[in-house]
């Protein structure tokens, strides 16, 4: 049935006027998608740029060789937090990246319809989005309150945590995209399935697994809360991980709020190091991410 041309001209104008709404629609979205972009990164630049200026105006050799000093002193760094922080960020990793490997394989290879797969689905998610200082109240109920003192081997506990639920989720979601011809493949060649899992699927999502292992280091870097209520802080050197540890993002949440010019030199000086720190372990993690593709 054709339209005579009042109809046509009727229609034709009809879809013009609804193809300039959507238009409309469009641009005023793009508008505001760019403004919200331009918002956030303005305070970020603002921030980055603000850190570069203080923290480079508080670097020294002292920074990386002394030990923090008391208020008004001339001289004085953050040797014992540079290596506090060192020390618990990586015996956190080491003790959280098998269970979380060993979790996400089990997820993704195995219990993606068991009760337990979905079960520790859940948990998992509950634990990316608990807030870290939850965390921290944990260990304290469970390990410091116990034996009535705040040590490193609390505060590593509470930062393996937090590793170990983004590992989880990194490593199964890698392991999910690998390809189940190649693992039919392999099976057809009679291959066991630890065998297919330990040198063909992990080995080929081994750069994503990778890159959550550094995405996680360079979430727990920065926490504080965590460390507040496990490690608290050592003004001195300590390499005992059953006594208080001193760690870079504590002792800036210290120095940051007193009234001591060193101090406050001192705290821009730590937070420039952990800012460079993480802005490396996330070119690395993107360098590594971009290789796999």
């Amino acid at each position: 049935m054709s339209l005579s041309n009042p109809e046509r001209m009727a229609f034709d104008h009809s879809r013009l006027r609804h193809h300039r709404r959507r238009k409309w629609v469009n641009q005023v979205a793009l508008a505001l998608s760019l403004a919200a972009m331009a918002f956030g990164v303005f305070w970020l630049i603002w921030i980055l740029i603000e850190t570069v200026r203080l923290g480079l105006g508080g670097l020294s050799l002292a920074v990386f060789t002394e030990m923090t000093p008391p208020p008004m002193a001339e001289t004085g760094g953050l040797a014992n937090a540079i290596f506090g922080s060192l020390t618990m960020v990586a015996l956190a990793t080491l003790l959280g990246t098998p269970i979380g490997v060993m979790a996400g394989v089990y997820l993704a290879e195995y219990g993606k319809t068991t009760w337990l797969g979905r079960i520790t689905q859940f948990i998992n998610d509950i634990l990316l989005s608990a807030p870290s200082i939850v965390i921290g109240l944990f260990i304290y109920a469970v390990v410091v309150a116990r034996v009535k003192s705040f040590s490193g081997f609390a505060g590593i506990l509470a930062l393996a945590l937090i590793v170990i639920p983004v590992v989880i989720r990194t490593t199964e979601n890698m392991l999910s995209l690998i390809p189940n011809a190649l693992r039919e493949a392999a099976y057809a060649l009679g291959t066991p399935k630890w065998k297919v899992i330990s040198a063909i699927t992990l080995k080929a999502a081994r750069a994503g697994v990778i890159t959550g292992v550094l995405l996680a280091v360079a979430r727990i870097a920065g926490e504080t809360a965590p460390l507040l209520f496990t490690a608290l802080s050592n003004q001195f050197w300590t390499s005992n991980l059953g006594e208080p540890m001193a760690s870079l993002p504590v002792t800036i949440f210290k120095f940051a709020m007193s009234p001591y010019e060193n101090w406050q030199k001192l705290a821009w000086a730590g937070v420039f190091i952990i800012t460079m720190g993480v802005l490396a372990l996330n070119i690395a993690a993107r360098a590594l991410l971009r290789n796999k593709h």
